[in-house]
């Protein structure tokens, strides 16, 4: 303060402290921005550290959208063209997380083959059809698996093989011997 003001009497205001001017209101606000932003970019970071598998002892949880995301020829691929990780699930507990696809199924009884997708309207019916975006399920016998609209999980056993049809075009690479399917509600 100058020595003008003192003489005069004139006192400056205090600052508030950083402690006085934080209220309720602006901690949830951080809370909630934080939420916002940090929310999307930790599942992304999760997703980018496990590279899509999660192993949980007997069984791994395997993310669909990641384990569809390469390029290959749907024609002339081989075995070492499918990502060495997605490979090295042969033979495993899977549990896999997606929606069911059956062209022809239009009712809600058992059903004994689906494919699944990671999602039907975000994935695979963009353009042609690639055969890494479908896991093909085989309800395995003494099994029992109704056809859901929505999320499910599916859990089994993974095969990775590649499979051609007449014309000589891939058509699946993912098969899962399902031995139970449970939507999410």
């Amino acid at each position: 303060m100058s020595s003008t003001n003192q003489q005069l009497g004139y006192v400056s205001p205090a600052t508030p402290s950083l402690a006085s001017r934080i209220n309720i209101r602006i901690i949830a606000f951080a809370v909630i921005m934080l939420g916002i932003v940090g929310l999307p970019f930790g599942l992304w970071l999760y997703s980018e550290l496990n590279g899509g598998v999660v192993n949980h002892g007997s069984y791994a949880s395997v993310d669909l959208k990641a384990m569809s995301l390469f390029d290959m020829d749907q024609y002339n691929a081989t075995m070492e063209d499918i990502p060495k990780k997605w490979r090295d699930l042969e033979g495993r507990k899977v549990l896999m997380t997606g929606e069911m696809w059956h062209a022809t199924y239009a009712g809600n009884d058992e059903i004994r083959y689906f494919q699944l997708v990671y999602s039907i309207q975000k994935c695979c019916f963009n353009g042609p059809r690639l055969a890494q975006h479908f896991v093909d399920g085989k309800v395995v016998k003494g099994a029992h698996a109704k056809y859901y609209d929505g999320v499910v999980e599916v859990f089994g056993t993974v095969h990775v093989s590649i499979n051609k049809d007449k014309k000589g075009v891939i058509t699946s690479i993912y098969h899962v011997d399902v031995d139970d399917v449970r939507p999410i509600d």
